[in-house]
């Protein structure tokens, strides 16, 4: 009787403390998740503030396009118009995606092949933008200079003075546009980390 006893203990205690391992390594998984999508919280609100502005740009363009009266000033606007709608949308889906990815849900593989899958999407998205961004500054000033002030860019001469200001501008853009690619690999590299615990 007393071995049955025993028995019957030894069973209730392995039971508790398979349940308390549950418990433990679905808490773990939990923290996981949170600090996984934790490290695009910083750059969904960047990139959000981002598309606020770009929207607001594209409307003023919009409500102001019938202003461009050559065509190349129309072709100028309705690129404008294109890139300040479309890439905003592109990178905030991208960077959802990865915010989202469930980590429980599938086994350890089949969630880095998930994550490299989404990883390398928002990546390639932002190596577009880097390119976009310095040609839409281009195709904006023209488009900004007849709304504002009634006169075609290109038909205007420039001093050198202002020639230099775009040309200097051109070349933070390129160097801020690299720096933002840079966090962006940091915060994926890092989010490939947090996924790294779950590897048993």
């Amino acid at each position: 009787m007393q071995l049955e006893e025993m028995k019957n203990l030894w069973d209730e205690m392995s039971l508790k403390i398979d349940s308390q391992q549950k418990l433990t390594n679905k808490l773990i998984m939990e923290m996981i998740q949170q600090k996984f999508s934790h490290r695009f919280k910083t750059l969904s609100l960047y990139e959000t503030l981002g598309a606020v502005i770009c929207f607001l740009a594209g409307t003023f363009i919009l409500l102001n396009l019938d202003k461009m009266d050559t065509w190349y000033l129309m072709l100028c606007g309705i690129l404008s118009l294109i890139i300040l709608i479309i890439l905003p949308i592109l990178s905030l889906r991208a960077i959802y995606g990865l915010k989202k990815l469930n980590l429980s849900k599938n086994s350890y593989k089949e969630t880095l092949i998930e994550f490299s899958k989404r990883k390398n999407n928002m990546m390639l998205i932002q190596q577009i933008s880097v390119g976009i961004s310095i040609v839409l500054m281009w195709l904006v000033a023209p488009v900004f200079s007849k709304i504002v002030n009634g006169k075609d860019f290109f038909m205007q001469e420039h001093s050198t003075g202002l020639l230099l200001f775009y040309a200097a501008t051109t070349i933070g853009m390129i160097f801020f546009a690299r720096w933002g690619y840079g966090c962006y690999k940091r915060i994926t590299a890092s989010a490939e980390n947090d996924l790294k615990e779950l590897e048993v």
